[in-house]
């Protein structure tokens, strides 16, 4: 019945069963929970994604619902903060995951995806061949039976521990780096403006983000999984030791459950195999530090959807070693960016020497925090600034001219 099965209904699944529907193929999506559904994320679209977004033909349903960002606020130990908005004509959007992923799905539905949620996908259909090859997937059946759906085509897009992937060695938890996040939602911090926020301190780091209804997204990433056990007190004790957050969290109150996430690092040995292609956080997963995991997730969707209708038209052949290749080139640089971050912030020494960065040349931080948020995909990116037309930081400053940007 159907030329492709999309397994995840995030992001990236969304995006893959809307380009491949309106591409002319038959598509199922299916995720195991039930929508909306909470999602822990750090809850922002950034102007580079935002612009993919609107290429594909699917913020329509996203933009309404959404805060504008205009730019990004990083701050160090010792005072110093760096604080620049995107510029001219460029914004990031704040949104709940829920609602975000929610409109997606209407999206992926009006185009002709037939979408079913509540359902637990067990494994994959693997023709036991020279050359193995997924020929479907594995449901489990109302009735307690295993249900064997067949399709030509694929898409793992469900997640760090996918349930394609993973049994199949395509991905897998590294040793190191190992971090957890806990994120919930607080409601009466003071000082939020229309910002992103990111707190890089020694072995963790603090995101906050306004969101629609006037409450905050607060995430807090570590390296030391203990008092998990209570993760509440964990993050509510994170943001009142912080000298730059605790007096605007004095009056907060934690209005949600926290979610926790880890070890959150997953790395991928392919992008699929015959009959197989991964997209999002199952084709692999970099710790959420530099706010662009949506920007891999709507690209990843889209280049996994092409290659399929691509090998559908007879163009490709072995479309997951197109994959391979495309996403290489596409994310490579992202990749090494990401990990560089990912290293640094694991040693104190070089926070602090991070923190002397900001104060002597806080351009460099511009651009890097520019380069997180992917501007030079947005259609405005002409319209940046040169980095020495930025305003100097220094310990405590919170200054930033029109033209300025980052992100």
């Amino acid at each position: 019945m159907f030329d492709v099965i999309v397994c995840g209904a995030g992001p990236a699944g969304a995006v893959a069963a809307t380009v491949l529907a309106r591409g002319g193929a038959r598509v199922l999506m299916l995720d195991r929970a039930r929508f909306p559904r909470p999602k822990l994320c750090g809850d922002t679209i950034n102007p580079g994604t935002l612009a993919m977004l609107r290429r594909l033909g699917m913020s329509d349903a996203v933009e309404p619902s959404a805060l504008k960002l205009d730019g990004m606020v990083l701050s160090g130990e010792h005072g110093v903060r760096v604080r620049a908005a995107y510029g001219p004509g460029l914004y990031a959007l704040s949104i709940v995951r829920h609602a975000l992923d929610l409109a997606l799905v209407r999206t992926a539905t009006a185009a002709g995806v037939r979408f079913e949620d509540g359902v637990l996908v067990r494994g994959t259909l693997v023709d036991e061949t020279p050359t193995p090859r997924v020929r479907g997937i594995v449901i489990a059946g109302r009735d307690g039976k295993d249900v064997r759906v067949p399709a030509p085509w694929v898409i793992a897009a469900d997640g760090r521990r996918s349930s394609l992937a993973v049994p199949l060695g395509l991905t897998r938890q590294p040793e190191r780096p190992r971090r957890w996040a806990i994120g919930s939602y607080f409601a009466g911090v003071q000082g939020l403006q229309p910002f992103g926020e990111m707190h890089v301190r020694r072995n963790c780091y603090i995101g906050v983000a306004p969101v629609p209804g006037a409450i905050a997204n607060v995430c807090l990433v570590v390296s030391d999984p203990r008092n998990m056990d209570d993760p509440a007190a964990l993050l509510e004790n994170a943001v009142a030791r912080d000298p730059t957050l605790r007096d605007r969290f004095a009056n907060a109150a934690m209005i949600d459950r926290p979610a926790v996430l880890g070890p959150l690092a997953v790395d991928a040995s392919d992008a699929g195999m015959d009959g197989l292609l991964l997209a999002g956080d199952a084709a692999g997963f970099v710790d959420p530090m530099t706010g662009d995991g949506l920007r891999f997730a709507v690209r990843g969707g889209e280049l996994a959807a092409q290659a399929v209708l691509a090998t559908m038209e007879g163009r490709v052949t072995r479309p997951h070693v197109e994959l391979r290749e495309t996403r290489r080139r596409e994310f490579a640089s992202k990749w090494r960016f990401n990990r560089a971050v990912r290293r640094l912030v694991g040693l104190a020494s070089t926070v602090e020497i991070g923190g002397l960065v900001a104060f002597a040349a806080p351009w460099v931080l511009r651009r890097a925090i520019r380069f997180a948020g992917d501007v030079s995909l947005s259609e405005s990116s002409k319209e940046i600034t040169r980095p020495g037309d930025q305003e100097a930081a220094s310990p405590g400053a919170d200054r930033h001219r029109a033209g300025g940007h980052a992100g």
